[in-house]
């Protein structure tokens, strides 16, 4: 479960009045189908969700969150309906100077990787003190788009760059992937845990976001 992909831009409905909007969708045509709005976005079906949310990412990628009932003919709508503020939070994200990004090249990642997984291995066992989690194999690797992830297995990743953090930063992002161990999701018990250690972890996302 990747962490490396951080949000900065939402807008949605709630679907509580879903027949009136799709009503309304069915008489204003929408600008273009969904492989042809620019930019592109990713459709992401969740049982989870309790609305349609678009999300601009700090990477200028855009994802669209929809429950599986939803008709594709309204989250078309809503994405060209919002076309313009897309593309400019996009140039917003893709414009601004990035304090922390994951992007590096190969020479820095050699001279970091050492580095960074015994910070990896000693901020883990420092903090599934508290845990009590099960965890298998930590790689450092030089990722593009991902501060870490999580699999099913039980591996850890993290990118190099963790090393190159503030400690309460790389501490956020160690934790974060350690929680998942317990929590393959963010729902509210996933945050749950990751509070138990990192209380102020909403700030912490915020400085993410911001720089």
């Amino acid at each position: 479960m990747p962490i490396a992909k951080i949000p900065c831009f939402y807008k949605g409905f709630l679907y509580s009045n879903i027949q009136t909007i799709l009503d309304r969708c069915l008489k204003t045509p929408y600008n273009a189908p969904m492989a042809n709005i620019h930019p592109p976005f990713t459709l992401r079906r969740s049982r989870r969700a309790h609305s349609v949310r678009m999300a601009v990412y700090c990477d200028g990628t855009v994802t669209v969150t929809a429950p599986p009932f939803i008709p594709k003919i309204l989250i078309n709508h809503f994405v060209s309906k919002h076309t313009e503020w897309i593309a400019k939070k996009v140039q917003q994200v893709q414009t601004r100077p990035r304090l922390y990004t994951t992007r590096g090249n190969r020479k820095e990642f050699i001279a970091h990787r050492e580095h960074a997984l015994v910070l990896a291995q000693e901020r883990l066992q420092h903090f599934n003190a508290s845990y009590n989690f099960s965890y298998k194999k930590i790689t450092i690797r030089n990722q593009k788009t991902r501060w870490g992830s999580c699999s099913k297995k039980g591996n850890l990743s993290f990118n190099y760059k963790v090393a190159l953090l503030p400690p309460h930063l790389a501490d956020y992002i160690i934790v974060h992937e350690l929680c998942h161990l317990g929590a393959f999701n963010h729902s509210e018990k996933f945050w749950g845990l990751v509070a138990q250690t990192i209380p102020d972890y909403k700030s912490i996302k915020r400085e993410f976001v911001k720089t």
